[in-house]
């Protein structure tokens, strides 16, 4: 009896040990079940790629992470304002929103720099690039202390083997003593240099942006109307370009301007038969520039060459274009034209300003504050539509309008330079705005 009755306790302890050994492991199991779960859920949550562009044919409003394959709409825009440019500037070539003025250059012979009134287009001021020589200047550009200049048109004969980008010191060109440095380059798979003739190459460039530690050049494709990105360093010196990628844009590009914090390029150009158009490249990684939103706004100036773009904001845009003539039936001027592209761009632009200095109240926020051209008001949904007023230091009511969308851009450029009050609805909420 005593032995039969261990041998059962033996047998209850072994049991005993044996359940709780599985119960354990079934513990263990769900445990690792569940982090590997969670992790596979926090993945696919993390990584759900897609359009992410609310003005998008094909917006994914559950997408976090943008794969360039949004599209779009055809659209066509108007300028807001155009001006006549002075008779020394019929070939306009390049554009800078440098200071309190646009800067311009002429694309051949001309050594000169000219300053521009960005409200008017009048000739402002003109400083010499002396000791240098313009064989083909097509496009300028800037960082905080040097203005390029590009002497690469290439477009006569396609095989120009002295091509260049000049490196000016800005203290120095506002002194007129203007210290010029060189970068010279060239194509890695350009390998043949027989003259092609006029407009039939596809290394000829008009475009090309500055970063904090780079170039990158745009080409104008005239056999493929594509452009391709090459790369080099922004500091004097003789470089191979490295090819990046390349677009079908299906046109020549033209010109270029860059905001580099906000992942934004809008380049410009025509197709064959002069119709102008502006693309922007927005929402990309890093200087993948074509692997965001791409889209393409055609500009209602017929027969118009456009050869320069420029924009501080992303928002307000300026190009110009060059005297066209044509067999006596077509004769456009050189001039310069404001274009508002908010539209387009507000909502993208409005995710990415520093909210610093900006007014809150009842959870309406306005921004950038000072502001020179826009403001952004940022609106809970639920309080639209809702009227607006600008209001001026005597009380006068300088603007009026309504506010639609959550993030309503509001163009205040005709507004002279004062303190505003914005009053939004019918509950007397009012923010400040100083407008430079």
């Amino acid at each position: 009896m005593i032995i039969r009755t261990m041998t059962r306790t033996g047998f209850k302890r072994c049991y005993l040990f044996e359940s709780i050994s599985k119960l354990r492991k079934m513990k263990i199991h769900l445990f690792l079940f569940s982090i590997f779960f969670f992790l596979l859920l926090k993945i696919t949550t993390a990584q759900l790629a897609g359009c992410t562009d609310p003005l998008a044919n094909n917006f994914n409003p559950s997408a976090n992470q943008n794969d360039g394959s949004c599209t779009y709409n055809p659209v066509s825009i108007s300028p807001l304002l155009s001006f006549n440019l002075a008779n020394n500037l019929i070939e306009t070539s390049g554009l800078i929103k440098w200071g309190n003025y646009i800067w311009t250059h002429n694309d051949s012979d001309d050594i000169n720099l000219y300053a521009l009134d960005s409200a008017n287009g009048n000739l402002i001021q003109t400083y010499a690039l002396n000791g240098k020589t313009n064989t083909d200047w097509e496009e300028i550009s800037q960082d905080e202390d040097f203005v390029y200049v590009g002497d690469f048109g290439n477009n006569s004969n396609g095989n120009r083997t002295d091509l260049k980008i000049f490196r000016i010191d800005k203290s120095s060109i506002l002194a007129n003593s203007p210290k010029i440095e060189t970068i010279n380059f060239s194509y890695p798979n350009q390998t043949s240099f027989i003259p092609t003739g006029s407009n039939n190459t596809d290394f000829d460039c008009e475009a090309f942006i500055v970063s904090t530690d780079s170039i990158f050049l745009f080409t104008k494709q005239w056999i493929s109307t594509k452009t391709s990105v090459y790369s080099m360093p922004k500091s004097p010196g003789t470089y191979v370009a490295k090819l990046k990628s390349t677009y079908d844009v299906q046109g020549l590009i033209t010109g270029s301007t860059y905001l580099e914090s906000k992942n934004l390029i809008a380049l410009c150009g025509y197709t064959n038969s002069l119709q102008p158009f502006i693309y922007l490249f927005y929402d990309y990684n890093g200087t993948e520039f074509f692997g965001g939103n791409k889209r393409k706004i055609e500009i209602e100036l017929p027969f118009h060459q456009v050869e320069g773009i420029t924009s501080s904001n992303g928002l307000k845009y300026f190009i110009s274009n060059e005297h066209f003539s044509e067999a006596q039936l077509i004769d456009i001027p050189q001039k310069l034209h404001i274009l508002d592209l908010s539209d387009y761009l507000g909502d993208y632009l409005s995710h990415l300003y520093d909210f610093t200095g900006s007014k809150t109240i009842d959870n309406n926020i306005l921004f950038p504050n000072p502001a020179a051209d826009f403001i952004i008001i940022k609106t809970e949904l639920s309080h639209l539509p809702t009227k607006y007023k600008i209001i001026d230091q005597d009380g006068n009511i300088a603007q009026i309008g309504e506010l639609t969308t959550k993030n309503q851009v509001i163009n205040i450029s005709k507004l002279s330079s004062g303190v505003f009050i914005v009053q939004i609805g019918n509950e007397m909420q009012a923010l400040k705005v100083i407008k430079k």
